[in-house]
């Protein structure tokens, strides 16, 4: 039987908070984007479960420890619930590049796992993003991409301008509640 449960996935930097060349390497570094929290308090209004789906290069470079970057996920966490939000579940890749990792956007093993764990329907299930491998992952795991001109948003437009494109997570809010 599938799960009939609502889901929207997302990605963290770019969507969620400014995103870094330099990385956001602690929690007063995260800067959350106008309008998020209250977004996604309207999202879980309407009976949506919300997971993190996020690259974090950081920590597999050795600039970010684990526990600093679950601190920082702890700030989001909490920025989220002042909006009236919430964050089920956050699945991260600690990963670089050269590793080839089955969890690194574009690679779809972070969706998959969380799919394995939450039971969500693919098919039904948006994965908001802000780049190309957002969007390929997306794809890659079954899931409807979405992408937003936040962060690398503009880049991935012009490269996929068949998937919905949104100018922030607000307006993808809007679009999905409608």
């Amino acid at each position: 039987m599938k799960n009939e449960e609502k889901f929207l996935l997302r990605d963290r930097d770019g969507v969620c908070n400014r995103d870094r060349s330099d990385y956001v390497r602690a929690p007063e570094e995260l800067e959350i984007l106008s309008g998020v929290p209250e977004a996604l308090g309207r999202v879980r209004r309407a009976g949506y479960r919300v997971l993190l789906i996020t690259n974090q290069a950081c920590v597999g470079k050795g600039l970010v420890a684990p526990a600093t970057l679950e601190a920082i996920h702890g700030k989001l966490v909490a920025a989220v619930a002042e909006g009236g939000g919430r964050i089920d579940g956050i699945f991260h890749c600690p990963h670089v590049n050269e590793d080839r990792c089955g969890c690194r956007k574009p690679a779809p093993g972070l969706i998959l796992e969380a799919r394995r764990l939450w039971g969500f329907v693919p098919e039904v299930t948006w994965m908001v993003g802000d780049s190309a491998r957002d969007a390929q992952a997306a794809r890659a795991a079954g899931c409807r991409p979405a992408l937003v001109r936040t962060g690398h948003g503009a880049d991935a437009v012009a490269r996929f301008p068949e998937v919905p494109a949104f100018d922030h997570l607000p307006a993808f809010v809007d679009f999905l509640l409608g």
